[in-house]
């Protein structure tokens, strides 16, 4: 959100910190509320990227909305438009939300543990974000007085992708009392949701189009059911996607009480009872291990075989050993990619939180893609967009390489279902959907959907970059090569030449760049100059191969149809792509007619009217300078090597005043580029837009899930924001902007099989290599050799340092005194970056 909008607020609140204390290493809660129960269940979310289990209360009431998620299991449903046409995506897919393992109802003398209503002396909800574990803790009074000390635990395994392992402790303080726990396994998809309740105050949700739609049919159809002495089993299949499914679960009973148990299982709901005639300061423990297997053909009988197989090992093994196998990885994951922020502890704290959220949206994806929401929530319908692209694989190709390898190798296979997606729209080469699953578009309006055909030059980014960083020409060569080809392929279609002679400039029309408040547009600056660079790469990567390996490369171009011409082709296209400029107001038009519209005035627009797309229909925000995200922007950052600095401080300064920030990814960008050309205090502050999206719901619906590409960003933010990093032609380069309230910033990037350790301090930068052969980087410009031992760059100043903020007049132009705009100048068209 620009800070015209409300400029009188400053940096966003943090957490009540009453409530949420400020703690290093966990995001605590010390005392249980129901007004945001959903931003909650979002915030104590436990997930590997496979399997994602909300953090609802292990009694199941009251709740928001349970959830446990699968990453790719959906189900699939006709898009009926209104008014059809030929190419409109025809079937959605939308993420299921499978039985729930993780109600342990607790019933003292005959009383339910209800959090919403029950006596709590104590209480105190952790997600431990170094042992990668939910914890809960209270005193519960009973209505007769009776206290009752309740500790639970929640792990989903990261070692073991299909496994999540949950315990709850009851101890009688007082008097002894009968005790029951029936814990369940239930099909919430399909209403079997008796054990949840909203509160009292819930008002009903309005019309979202981030939220997903329900399914009006049944949607899990039963397929096995099985009680197995105490061991439940349930099978299901999808009624449209026929994705299978199996959920098997275990229950290990300790008490030195007497107790008796019984297993009752029906298709929607089973359940496991335990009675018990507690005596006090003696534990009942029970711990429930679960299993979820999924595919996409194989039967739920066979899915049900490897859901024993994971328990029975997990039972030889202990649940013990699955925790203590949990700490030894995320202790591996925090050396590799924590981000130490001296001098901040509530900073530090949300860090942590943001980074934890990627390991938990994409550590076990395993060859699945990286939903917009991880597996926190059903938001964006389990969608996987380019978010994962531009703002999460950075994170993981500097950090984790294997976990970008295999989330690109993902969009490998989309191939053949990208190229039926060109053939649809009349283009050669291949066209990546916008939004998906299964690699089929599901994107129903397709003016902010398809026609960001930008996601090709993003997919083709991380490839290069991922190959740049890390080296890995095993990937470039079998899978990468082959998606910079036919994404080369499109650009070249999908545009045309202009001018005399055979052409002296090329254009890219009627496409959607992503700011989604201006849409179907001619030569968006970011399409092309990402197109640019997604054509120089596949020219430049067709070559290199030609050269290095030259029988892969014939086999290559007799099963591509391709040879070195079209490459130079690709080359000449590049070199020739129109990027708008305006030599008037001195800075990028978004696209060739931008500066034709009127501004919109975003100061008298009342809070109450934000975000714009709920309250304004689309063609009204279309006419209007006036952006949903950052788009010029985010060109300057991902392809700053196009631009001066001189070019980078006026387009910034321009496109700031009318930037709303109602997408979610647009402060990590805009705190990139403003550290950049000086703007640092207000860089700091889109970074806190950026860090509490989630922590502070700043947009509404952290109810939904994580907003996982926010929190790639933020990683973005402090290295590449702060931390000054930036890789071009395969140097690595530091230009630090350290924030004046930080004492230091620590990060470490693993490159070229080297990991780089980086310590940023107010006079100086500290560089050493931990592990790997020497590297050499620059630092504002100079080389700097960096081994084992640590070496010190001092640094005179942290950059240009501009005061204040952007004046919203001094480029838009000037308002005549019945209130219309003076617009600008129609844009000049240059054949290449002016």
């Amino acid at each position: 959100m620009t800070p015209f909008a409300d400029d009188e607020a400053g940096p966003p609140s943090p957490l009540d910190r009453v409530r949420f204390p400020v703690e290093p290493w966990r995001l605590v809660e010390t005392s249980f509320a129901t007004h945001d129960l959903g931003t909650t269940e979002t915030l104590f979310a436990v997930g590997n990227g496979y399997l994602g289990i909300r953090g609802s209360t292990t009694e199941g009431r009251p709740s928001h909305a349970h959830g446990t998620y699968v990453n790719g299991f959906h189900e699939t449903w006709p898009i009926r438009h209104p008014e059809e046409a030929f190419g409109f995506a025809e079937v959605g897919q939308t993420i299921v939300n499978v039985p729930d393992a993780t109600v342990m109802r607790l019933y003292v003398d005959d009383e339910p543990l209800v959090l919403g209503v029950a006596d709590l002396v104590e209480y105190e909800r952790a997600l431990d974000l170094a042992a990668g574990l939910l914890t809960t803790e209270l005193v519960w009074r009973t209505p007769s007085g009776n206290r009752v000390r309740v500790r639970s635990r929640r792990m989903v395994s990261m070692t073991s992708r299909h496994l999540a392992v949950m315990t709850l402790e009851v101890t009688l303080l007082d008097c002894p009392a009968p005790v029951v726990v029936s814990s369940h396994v239930v099909n919430r998809q399909d209403g079997a949701d008796e054990y949840a309740d909203q509160p009292d105050d819930e008002e009903p949700a309005r019309d979202d189009p981030r939220r997903a739609p329900t399914l009006g049919d049944r949607v899990l159809e039963p397929q096995l059911t099985s009680d197995e002495a105490g061991r439940i089993v349930l099978g299901y299949r999808c009624a449209r996607s026929r994705m299978t499914l199996a959920v098997a679960a275990d229950h290990d009973v300790r008490t030195p009480d007497e107790h008796d148990a019984a297993t009752e299982v029906g298709p929607d709901d089973a359940k496991h009872v335990v009675r018990v005639r507690a005596q006090p300061h003696r534990t009942l423990t029970i711990t429930k291990t679960v299993s979820y297997h999924t595919a996409r053909t194989v039967p739920a009988r066979e899915l049900a075989d490897r859901c024993r197989r994971t328990l029975d090992r997990v039972r030889g093994e202990g649940a013990e050993a699955q925790l203590a196998q949990q700490r030894t990885w995320f202790d591996a994951y925090w050396h590799r990619s924590d981000v130490q922020v001296e001098g901040d502890p509530e900073v530090q704290q949300a860090v942590r939180w943001n980074l934890f959220q990627l390991a938990q949206a994409a550590a076990r994806a395993d060859g699945d893609g990286i939903p917009a929401k991880g597996v926190t929530g059903s938001g964006y319908e389990g969608h996987y967009f380019w978010d994962t692209e531009i703002y999460v694989l950075p994170f993981f190709t500097y950090t984790t390489p294997q976990v970008a390898r295999s989330a690109l190798r993902f969009r490998y296979t989309m191939l053949p279902a990208a190229r039926r997606r060109a053939r649809e729209l009349t283009q050669d080469g291949a066209l990546f959907p916008w939004r998906t699953i299964n690699g089929e578009e599901a994107s129903a309006y397709y003016a902010a959907g398809t026609a960001q055909y930008h996601i090709d030059a993003d997919v083709a980014h991380a490839v290069g970059t991922y190959v740049e960083v890390t080296g890995d020409e095993e990937f470039m060569d079998r899978e990468g090569l082959e998606i910079l080809v036919e994404t080369a392929r499109m650009w070249t279609d999908l545009g045309f030449w202009r001018g005399n002679g055979g052409g002296d400039s090329f254009h890219i029309h009627g496409v959607t760049g992503p700011d989604e408040y201006t849409t179907v547009v001619n030569d968006n600056l970011f399409t092309n100059v990402m197109a640019r660079s997604n054509l120089r790469r596949a020219a430049r990567a067709v070559r290199d191969v030609a050269a290095r390996r030259p029988e892969w490369f014939a086999r290559l171009c007799a099963r591509l149809a391709l040879d070195l011409q079209e490459a130079a082709e690709w080359a000449r296209v590049a070199d020739a792509l129109a990027v708008p400029y305006d030599p008037h107001l001195g800075i990028h038009p978004q696209d060739s007619q931008f500066h034709e519209r009127e501004v919109w005035d975003l100061a008298g627009t009342p809070p109450e009217k934000r975000p714009l797309f709920l309250h304004y229909h689309p063609l009204v925000i279309y006419r209007f300078q006036v952006l949903k995200q950052a788009d010029v922007v985010l060109a300057l950052f991902l392809q700053g090597a196009d631009f001066t600095p001189e070019q980078k401080r006026a387009d910034f300064e321009y496109y700031d005043t009318i930037t709303t920030g109602d997408s979610t990814l647009s402060a990590v960008v805009q705190s990139i580029v403003a550290a950049e050309v000086g703007y640092q205090d207000l860089a700091l502050h889109y970074f806190h837009r950026s860090l509490y999206v989630d922590l502070a719901d700043l947009h509404g619906n952290a109810s939904d899930g994580v907003h996982v590409a926010s929190a790639g960003g933020v990683w973005s933010a402090l290295v590449c924001g702060f931390g000054g990093m930036r890789h071009h032609d395969g140097v690595l380069t530091f230009d630090p902007r350290l924030p004046a309230s930080w004492e230091a910033l620590g990060f470490r990037l693993a490159v070229r099989g080297s990991r780089l350790r980086v310590r940023l301090r107010r006079d100086a930068l500290e560089l050493a290599v931990e592990d790997g052969p020497p590297l050499t980087v620059q630092v504002r410009g100079a080389a700097v050799d960096v081994g084992d031992e640590p070496v010190v760059v001092p640094l005179a100043d942290q950059g240009p340092r501009i005061e204040g903020v952007p004046d919203p007049k001094a480029r838009l132009g000037t308002r005549r005194p019945d209130g219309t705009v003076v617009t600008a100048s129609v844009p000049h068209e240059t054949g290449r970056n002016a």
